[in-house]
C-alpha cells in the first residue's frame, strides 16, 4: 500500500497557521527579478505553479500580470484569493497541468515549490509539463534551493512559539544526503494532542537542474544566488535560474 505523499497532509490549515504571514518583502523581490531579468520579452500571461497562499501571485497581479495560480491544496487556495482576488484559481497537480498547450508566456515556480516527489521522473514530468503550456520562446522561472549550500549549513534544530503553542523543527540529510527531510511537531495543548508534519524536498544540483531543464526543451539562461539578483556562486543560499523554451 503506497504512503499518502506528504504534501498532501502539510500544505493545509496547520500550515497556515504556522506560517500565516510569509514574507511579502521576499515576494516582491522575487517578482522583480523576473521582471528585471525578463525585460520587455516578457509576455502578460503568467501561470504560479504551486502558487500556495497567493503571496507571489498579488505581486504579479499588481504589475499587471494576467495571472493564473495552480496548487493542490484547497485551504492555501483560499488563503491566495483572499492575497490576490484578481487572480485566477485552479486545483490542480503540476504533473499533469490542466491547460492548454501554448496557453503562458511565462511559468514561475518559486520558493523551492519543486522536487516534492518520492521519484525523480515525476520532477521531470513537471518540467515537460511547463514547456508544453509555455509559448515557444516563453520563460520558466526556476527558484530553487542551493543544494550545497544547505547541506554546508543545515541547522539540525530549532524551536519556536506560536501564540502559546511550541513548535519544534528538526532536518536531516537522508538517502545518502539527497533528500532534506524536516519534520515540525506541534506540541499538545489542552485542546488538541500533539502533532507532527514532514517536509521532503530532493536536493538537486545546479548542473542537475540545468540537465532537466534542457532534456525538458528549456534552455538555462541568467542565475542568480539570491532574490536581490546577485549572480549564482557556490555558497549562495539559492539557484534560480531562467529558462527559455525552444
Amino acid at each position: 500500500m503506497r504512503r499518502t505523499p506528504w504534501f498532501r497532509h502539510w500544505f493545509g490549515d496547520e500550515y497556515l497557521a504556522l506560517y500565516p504571514h510569509r514574507d511579502t518583502r521576499e515576494a516582491r523581490d522575487a517578482v522583480e527579478l523576473l521582471r528585471a531579468a525578463g525585460g520587455d520579452e516578457l509576455g502578460e500571461r503568467v501561470l504560479d505553479l504551486a502558487c500556495g497562499g497567493g503571496r507571489h501571485l498579488a505581486e504579479l497581479v499588481g504589475h499587471g500580470f494576467r495571472s493564473t495560480g495552480l496548487d493542490l491544496s484547497l485551504p492555501l487556495l483560499g488563503a491566495a484569493r483572499e492575497a490576490a482576488p484578481e487572480a485566477f484559481l485552479v486545483r490542480g497537480d503540476m504533473r499533469i497541468l490542466p491547460f492548454d498547450s501554448g496557453a503562458f508566456d511565462v511559468v514561475t515556480s518559486f520558493f523551492t515549490s519543486f522536487a516534492y516527489f518520492e521519484d525523480e521522473y515525476d520532477d521531470q514530468r513537471v518540467l515537460r509539463e511547463v514547456r508544453r503550456v509555455l509559448v515557444g520562446g516563453g520563460t520558466f522561472l526556476l527558484d530553487f534551493l542551493n543544494a550545497h549550500a544547505v547541506r554546508e549549513n543545515l541547522k539540525a534544530e530549532d524551536r519556536r512559539m506560536v501564540g502559546d503553542v511550541e513548535v519544534r523543527q528538526q532536518r536531516r540529510l537522508v538517502a545518502d544526503g539527497r533528500i532534506v527531510e524536516k519534520r515540525i511537531t506541534i506540541a499538545a495543548t489542552a485542546e488538541r494532542p500533539a502533532r507532527a508534519f514532514v517536509e521532503r524536498v530532493r536536493l538537486y544540483e545546479p548542473r542537475e537542474l540545468d540537465r532537466m531543464l534542457m532534456l525538458a526543451r528549456l534552455e538555462p539562461g541568467q542565475r542568480f544566488g539570491s532574490y536581490e539578483q546577485t549572480a549564482f556562486e557556490g555558497s549562495a543560499p539559492r539557484y534560480i535560474v531562467m529558462g527559455r523554451a525552444f
